[in-house]
């Protein structure tokens, strides 16, 4: 989902709600969607969160107080949120918040089975794995 699919729904208007932490897109085909920061940041498209492949997802906690504090456009097809938390490097494409806007329930869902697997919680302070550079392990 890295760019705009041929014919998919383009954004007709989009508000930072930061009060609510909330990111309110609507689509030109009519579809209107209210998608948490919280949401955004943890399945953030970046390799941060993604991982380099299957298997490799960082599973994020802490997030919950988390808002936007920039959204940088990035062409015509994509906006990149700066978070309060100081993550700035997931590009967020019209595709990818649709997904998040129409699937958000499904994701909410997975979430939470991920963290209780993990045995976290949605507020636990996040674990950051040692540092390594891609490519060397």
């Amino acid at each position: 989902m890295a760019g705009l699919q041929a014919g998919a729904p383009t954004p007709t208007a989009l508000t930072l709600h930061n009060q609510s932490r909330i990111l309110e897109i609507a689509f030109s085909d009519g579809a209107q969607f209210r998608i948490p920061f919280e949401l955004m940041r943890v399945y953030s498209p970046s390799a941060e969160v993604q991982g380099h492949g299957p298997g490799q997802e960082v599973l994020q906690t802490g997030k919950r107080e988390v808002n936007v504090v920039e959204l940088e456009p990035t062409g015509n097809y994509a906006v990149k949120p700066v978070f309060s938390d100081g993550h700035e490097s997931g590009i967020f494409s019209w595709d990818y918040l649709y997904f998040l806007g129409s699937e958000q329930s499904r994701l909410w869902d997975d979430y939470t089975r991920r963290l209780e697997a993990a045995g976290q919680n949605r507020d636990a302070p996040m674990v950051v794995a040692s540092a390594h550079a891609c490519g060397s392990h």
